[in-house]
């Protein structure tokens, strides 16, 4: 995961913040994504509501931390389970990652969100504030079938603001919004973002 790299399509949207930025506009990224791929583009107003796989949190006092070592801690190495049918692996606990916040100890875990835990309340209640302000919503890239995200493009839609979709196929909140981009985002975003000549500043 370390390895990845932003593709056109991340890279297009750091632009384009940046851009709208110096023109005394703001643009915020909320995704589902816990690569970290939009920070490494250079998107700076990120929401990332499930999290990130660079972050651990302690299950004892809850701190958040960076964590970009792989393994996290050395008991962790060759331990991953590509295979599904592959045994958990027999770890000492004494040998897990510990939180390094004084007078806690307790064990760290991945800072995302797992099948059927809750998103973190604070993160929603941003997320709330940021669509009751939005103008413009791009959706990109998602199958609008998880929830709750799967609602967010669609409340903004329902009080009259633009939402385009970008994707490559059709999915079942396209026919709420009012632009439909097919194909690959890596391919679509950037045109559709790029500076327009009626553009302030262009």
């Amino acid at each position: 995961m370390q390895s990845k790299e932003p593709n056109p399509g991340h890279l297009a949207i750091a632009e384009c913040e940046a851009r709208l930025h110096g023109q005394g506009r703001r643009v915020m990224v909320i995704t589902q994504n816990i690569d970290e791929l939009h920070r490494k583009a250079g998107t700076k107003n990120l929401l990332e509501i499930h999290g990130s796989l660079f972050k651990t949190r302690c299950t004892s006092c809850g701190a958040v931390a960076e964590n970009h070592k792989s393994p996290i801690c050395p008991a962790l190495s060759g331990k991953g389970a590509p295979e599904p049918e592959t045994q958990d692996a027999r770890i000492p606990v004494e040998k897990l990652p510990r939180c390094e916040e004084a007078g806690c100890g307790g064990l760290l875990r991945p800072h995302v969100v797992w099948f059927g835990e809750n998103l973190d309340p604070v993160v929603l209640e941003e997320v709330d504030r940021e669509l009751a302000l939005c103008d413009l919503c791009l959706v990109v890239g998602t199958s609008s079938v998880v929830y709750p995200a799967a609602m967010f493009a669609p409340r903004v839609a329902a009080r009259g603001v633009p939402v385009a979709e970008f994707n490559m196929e059709t999915t079942p909140a396209t026919t709420r919004f009012r632009f439909h981009f097919q194909g690959p985002c890596g391919t679509t975003l950037p045109e559709a973002l790029a500076r327009h000549e009626t553009e302030a500043g262009s």
